[in-house]
């Protein structure tokens, strides 16, 4: 039966693969960052619709549907060979950011009235979601600078697209290790509720 915790892992690992694959590829280019992106969007929006029913009671659905909608939204933008471009990741990544960002914002202070080890978690994803559109808002998408490197012997360019990448790759690989860790991690456990005074033996009289 999947758990709240299992969802926490494999949202974990499909954004530790993200983390993986832009990390060590040598091209950071616009192309390549909506690509990855498309991929986890979709494997996380897969999950989020599996946890909707498996894991959320029918009162409780709602919010994660709308999750899974933005999530398969973007997936699907950022997949579109035609649309694959600088201006398209930085309209993805934004967007994306904050509306995603908002709604698990949501999600997690309203399930603080449930499980506040879970919620706390939700408001850490949103939260960091939300400041990744922030930051791809600040980054410009014509910023480019050059410059040489002595060891190496020749120049390199840094573009606002390689930023935007980048930064993606870093939400990935702390969202990887937080669901990772918070998914690992024992629950806390309740402490035992006091037996009610009517179920205490009564004691008896010496006399």
């Amino acid at each position: 039966m999947m758990t709240a915790r299992h969802v926490q892992l494999l949202r974990a690992l499909f954004a530790a693969v993200a983390a993986v694959m832009i990390t060590f590829s040598p091209d950071h280019s616009a192309e390549v960052g909506l690509a990855v992106f498309s991929g986890f969007a979709a494997a996380s929006a897969l999950i989020l619709a599996l946890s909707a029913w498996l894991v959320r009671p029918a009162g409780q659905r709602g919010r994660i549907v709308l999750l899974t909608a933005v999530y398969l939204v973007a997936g699907v933008v950022a997949g579109t060979p035609q649309l694959r471009g600088t201006t398209a990741l930085f309209a993805v990544l934004i967007a994306w950011g904050l509306l995603a960002g908002l709604v698990e914002l949501v999600i997690g202070i309203v399930d603080r009235r449930t499980d506040r080890v879970i919620a706390r978690d939700t408001i850490f994803v949103g939260a960091l979601t939300m400041l990744l559109g922030v930051a791809s808002i600040v980054v410009r998408p014509e910023y480019r600078l050059d410059y040489f490197i002595e060891d190496a012997g020749r120049t390199f360019t840094l573009t606002g697209t390689i930023i935007a990448v980048g930064l993606f790759g870093a939400y990935a690989a702390i969202v990887a290790a937080f669901l990772g860790i918070a998914g690992l991690s024992p629950r806390p456990v309740a402490p035992a509720e006091p037996a009610p005074a009517s179920a205490l033996p009564t004691p008896k009289d010496p006399t």
